[in-house]
């Protein structure tokens, strides 16, 4: 700090809710791990132009002798990639659930799919909501299901605002799983392996 120009500097370390210490007068700035940059934000933070101090990542590192030999290593690694994987595509999406006025599924489906966003992983799912009426049973809504860039949900909300959409609910995803994982595949062609092979090792 000296070395450039920076007098009169204290460190204090603290434990936990660090972005909270500027608000509360604790510090004028603080250093932090920042993955996505989330928190910053929501506490109206901002990372100052190159103050970057380290660069890392999480690497998950295993020995090719293990993995071949040893009984339930490929097991515990497929595991831990799977989860990996579906986390990470987890986390950009949102689930959005809504309630769209039509007159069939089909109809309801065709104005989703009408709005940019609203491609989903595979397409939505669209399904009736039912409701008595003056003694009859009918489906005035149907009740869509949709996943959207977490980036977008501003957007979202008015393109669904904008086919009728309402009782709008957005959650949050913990997996998404997809048929494949990449990375286990991309394992398994490295160590020499087929799917069947691991299994047959009783890897899977």
């Amino acid at each position: 700090m000296n070395e450039n120009g920076l007098k009169n500097v204290t460190f204090s370390t603290a434990d936990g809710a660090l972005e909270a210490a500027p608000a509360m007068g604790i510090a004028d700035a603080i250093l932090d791990l920042v993955s996505s940059g989330t928190t910053l934000r929501e506490n109206n933070l901002k990372e100052i132009e190159g103050g970057v101090v380290v660069e890392s990542q999480a690497v998950l590192v295993a020995s090719r002798k293990s993995l071949i030999q040893r009984k339930g290593a490929l097991d515990a690694t497929r595991e831990i990639l799977e989860r990996l994987e579906a986390h990470r595509r987890a986390d950009v999406q949102f689930k959005v659930t809504a309630n769209v006025r039509g007159s069939s599924a089909e109809e309801v489906a065709e104005q989703v799919l009408s709005q940019p966003l609203f491609s989903g992983l595979q397409g939505p799912t669209v399904s009736p909501v039912f409701c008595k009426r003056n003694g009859i049973v009918a489906a005035d809504y149907y009740d869509i299901v949709i996943c959207v860039p977490k980036k977008e949900l501003n957007k979202s909300i008015l393109q669904l605002r904008a086919i009728g959409g309402t009782k709008i609910i957005f959650s949050q995803l913990t997996y998404i799983f997809d048929e494949e994982t990449p990375r286990w595949n991309e394992l398994l062609s490295k160590l020499g392996m087929k799917a069947k092979d691991a299994h047959a090792s009783g890897g899977l």
